[in-house]
């Protein structure tokens, strides 16, 4: 019996396909439509993937001096953004200070602990943090972790168990779903840690071991993180809850998250800079950030990115800046590059910016992280954005702008120190890279939209 059923299934399977089959090779209609379907998918993935970026330009150049209340009058609305005056900011530079200071204001918490993050990666650095939250909230503690699906996707939903069991809450940022496989390229690359509402750590540092230790004979990364206390805080909490809420579809609210701040911690000037790309996937606020700063610069452009992918716009902005006599500096990774595919598409826009007279310095002494940008040793900007097209046209991220020359200098002073263990990249090197370098350049540059 069970064969004779099994036989009788297998001839209605075969009868459904061959009707199938029939209908295919005898209805020319059917087969047109269906070349066409799959053409029109390929050509909305291939957009979606490949298609070109904005070009950006500004009218009319600033005609302002950068800490002129002038500038800060135009560059608010130009970001959409609330300027700050009373905050005090403190650098945090390297796994092992930044994590420590995260950890003690974790320890600390009363109300409140908000994780947002692109990588939560399991190992040592977790699961001491795991342990942190675990333990505030069995305290009473509103723990909320949003991490990214893709960046965290090693990350398994039972390293959260005990977390979970103390009433803590876990969420996954943008999931492949059948309802939202369109957006899927879009991530948070957000690195942002809240705590009581009061305290708040950004940068381009997420949760990982290559932060804070030697892994696979590869030195500990290199990355900077500030602390930040004061209204911008509010700022950042904002860019928590949008995509706390788009995770889970809570929306937080009330004093836990909220409370009333002093109102004069420092004298730092700041601005939250919420970056989410435009349904074309194209203008971005982080990006019209920093079109602007580096057309505004007088003196000076400072900037350390480990992915350096600039934009052709990017790069015609950084050639005016050097003909109007603006010093630029870039530090990008060396040999110890996590991307080799991106370190060698991002080799390609050297050239105009070496022959303007840019100095480019590829760090050796590991892989470096840090995203920071000094402008006229006033303006600096910290975060999560890295110069290249999907930190500009499809990530979600967030960077603080500050206007404090303290600030400024600590940075600098990082940025001279980087450079000392860095080696410079001549033009005459850079003409003379071999045909596998242009190769790989040019690879890169086919993908270079996603990287």
């Amino acid at each position: 019996m069970p064969t004779q059923t099994k036989g009788v299934r297998s001839g209605k399977k075969n009868s459904g396909e061959s009707l199938l089959t029939r209908e295919f090779e005898h209805s020319e209609t059917l087969r047109i439509v269906s070349v066409v379907a799959i053409l029109a998918i390929a050509i909305l993935i291939l957009v979606g993937l490949f298609a070109p970026g904005l070009r950006y330009s500004l009218v009319t150049p600033p005609a302002v001096v950068v800490d002129s209340p002038a500038f800060l009058n135009e560059l608010e609305p130009l970001v959409g953004s609330k300027i700050t005056p009373n905050n005090q900011i403190e650098v945090l530079e390297n796994g092992e200070n930044f994590y420590q200071a995260e950890l003690d204001a974790m320890r600390t918490a009363r109300r409140s602990i908000n994780i947002e993050a692109y990588i939560f990666h399991k190992g040592t650095v977790t699961d001491e943090v795991l342990d942190v939250l675990t333990d505030r909230a069995r305290a009473g503690v509103r723990v909320n972790l949003v991490m990214d699906s893709l960046g965290s996707l090693s990350t398994r939903k039972k390293y959260f168990k005990k977390l979970k069991g103390a009433g803590g809450h876990v969420e996954w940022y943008h999931r492949l779903r059948l309802h939202n496989w369109f957006i899927t390229n879009n991530r948070t690359h957000r690195e942002i840690t809240i705590v009581d509402g009061s305290v708040a750590f950004v940068g381009g540092a997420g949760y990982a071991d290559w932060w804070r230790f030697a892994t696979k004979g590869e030195p500990r990364w290199r990355d900077t993180m500030v602390r930040v206390q004061g209204d911008a805080v509010r700022g950042i909490q904002g860019a928590f809850i949008e995509n706390w809420l788009e995770s889970s579809g809570e929306i937080l609210e009330g004093p836990d998250y909220f409370p009333l701040l002093n109102r004069d911690p420092g004298n730092a000037t700041a601005l939250v800079v919420c970056s989410t790309p435009s349904s074309s996937m194209g203008s971005t606020r982080a990006r019209v950030l920093f079109q602007t700063l580096i057309a505004t610069a007088q003196k000076s452009i400072y900037i350390t990115t480990p992915y350096f992918l600039p934009d052709r716009s990017m790069q015609d902005e950084l050639v005016r800046a050097r003909k109007r006599g603006v010093t630029i500096r870039v530090v990008v990774p060396g040999k110890h590059s996590d991307h080799a595919l991106t370190r060698s598409s991002g080799r390609s826009a050297y050239g105009d910016l070496l022959k303007a007279g840019a100095l480019i310095y590829e760090y050796e002494a590991s892989m470096i992280h840090a995203k920071v940008t000094v402008i006229d040793g006033i303006w600096s900007v910290v975060g999560s954005t890295n110069l290249d097209n999907r930190s500009f046209g499809i990530n979600d991220e967030i960077n603080l702008a500050v206007l404090n020359s303290p600030v400024a200098g600590r940075l600098t002073r990082d940025f001279e120190e980087d450079v000392s263990q860095s080696r410079r990249v001549t033009l005459d090197e850079w003409n003379k890279r071999s045909i596998l370098e242009r190769m790989l350049e040019w690879v890169g540059w086919i993908f270079e939209r996603q990287q």
